[in-house]
């Protein structure tokens, strides 16, 4: 009796050690190229703060960077910067990010929500000109603090936007639409210009729509995936191409000579034997933007004469830090979809397999990792 008492003791200090000290699933990092899956402390809340239980979060590119150690990754590292989830717990003083009239929305438990990872100081030169995403302290959910892809994760109330009644698959595209929102804001104006996108990835599916529904007048998009370019087709009315990768410049020609020269040129795929053609597809007077993420050490020849002669425009656009409220209202107003994108789901667990996936495997479109 003594002993099953004291087991019977032992065993709710156990339980109560677990109710305090909770555990959960995460990739973490400990240097570039090295993770494992494993349990760690679920973050506490405190003061303005979320905590979020992930559903979904989506991978892109930009992981295959964060794993090299590109791309402002800090280590220890949890990746994972396209994030839906359920509101777990709030913090005292804690509401919702800003929504299109300025206030914060307030937030509930059991509430659907995405997360804007990015944040900037707001007292810089940059943020006070209007342009927080080129802030020296601009910081990443996923890449300089701990991301989602694990069970839980904590971020500031200011980041956190209400995604109810959004269907959970258009939801995770949140973040990526609201860096195209931001490129589009850039763009401006875009009523009747032709625009072409190369790189049929998730990004350049979505980056599709959103020129449509900011006005451009057409859309041609290209890749060397029939499969990729079939599905963007079936969402938008928009042209397609299918591209050669081994004669890239040749494509491009043969292009012209089907649409004709465009108004803006958008690079989706961050590859640089793709990017140094890129002017070979702008009228004069256009607008080259290099929106793929190329690897740190690429570099390009451009001829600087062309570039006079016909006085275009090379831009970049990285991200950004206040534009998800455009998405989500353009998801809202049934503007974009992504039916069939997603292709590949993987368990936290299965990380491994899904960056592989990633890597490798050309009939992964979009790839979600799911609680």
């Amino acid at each position: 009796m003594v002993a099953a008492r004291i087991l019977g003791n032992m065993h709710q200090r156990y339980d109560a050690t677990a109710i305090l000290n909770p555990m959960m699933r995460a990739v973490v990092y400990d240097e570039p190229g090295s993770f494992t899956v494993r349990e760690v402390p679920v973050p506490t809340v405190g003061e303005g703060q979320v905590l979020v239980r992930m559903t979904a979060a989506g991978m892109c590119g930009t992981d295959l960077h964060l794993h090299e150690g590109q791309f402002l990754a800090n280590f220890p590292l949890t990746p994972g910067h396209e994030n839906l989830g359920v509101v777990e717990s709030v913090g005292n003083d804690a509401t919702g990010g800003e929504v299109l009239d300025g206030e914060g929305a307030p937030l509930q438990v059991g509430q659907q929500v995405v997360i804007n990872p990015n944040s900037a100081c707001r007292a810089c030169a940059y943020c006070l000109e209007g342009r927080p995403w080129l802030c020296g302290s601009f910081a990443g959910v996923g890449s300089s603090t701990p991301g989602g892809f694990a069970d839980y994760l904590l971020v500031p109330g200011a980041q956190v936007f209400d995604a109810t009644g959004i269907d959970p698959d258009l939801a995770v595209f949140a973040e990526p639409s609201a860096c195209i929102a931001h490129l589009i804001d850039r763009l401006e104006p875009l009523a009747g210009c032709s625009v072409v996108v190369l790189g049929a990835g998730p990004t350049g599916v979505l980056l599709t729509q959103f020129l449509l529904f900011g006005g451009a007048s057409s859309v041609v998009l290209a890749d060397p995936n029939e499969f990729k370019l079939a599905v963007a087709s079936s969402l938008a009315d928009i042209g397609t191409f299918v591209m050669n990768r081994e004669d890239v410049a040749g494509s491009m020609d043969a292009m012209v000579t089907s649409w004709g020269e465009f108004d803006v040129v958008i690079d989706a795929t961050g590859r640089a034997g793709v990017i140094e053609e890129l002017p070979r597809l702008a009228r004069g007077g256009g607008r080259i933007v290099y929106y793929g993420v190329a690897d740190e050490a690429d570099v390009v020849r451009i001829s600087p004469f062309d570039i006079f002669r016909r006085e275009l425009t090379i831009m970049g656009s990285f991200t950004e830090v206040d534009s998800f409220p455009d998405a989500l209202a353009a998801f809202r107003a049934g503007a974009i979809r992504v039916d069939g994108l997603i292709t590949h789901r993987f368990g936290v667990d299965e990380y491994a397999a899904a960056l592989e996936a990633l890597r490798s495997d050309r009939s992964a479109h979009k790839i979600v990792i799911t609680a």
